[in-house]
């Protein structure tokens, strides 16, 4: 997945969009992968995990490879 934009980029927003932190499991970043799909499930419950699920699609479709 080359840069911001890139065909991979949008794809990883896309999963992002249907599960919170598919997207970073699919750019290689498990952990961060972990944090928001847990940070969602969690706050779900308080009706709050619209904003982790809106952070995980801006953060793939953001991703730049250091």
């Amino acid at each position: 997945m080359a840069s911001q934009g890139s065909a991979g980029n949008v794809i990883a927003a896309l999963a992002s969009f249907f599960i919170p932190g598919l997207g970073q499991l699919l750019q290689g970043r498990p952990l961060k992968a972990l944090i928001m799909f847990v940070l969602a499930a969690v706050l779900w419950w308080f009706l709050l995990g619209w904003i982790i699920h809106l952070w995980s699609i801006l953060d793939a479709a953001l991703f730049k490879r250091p």
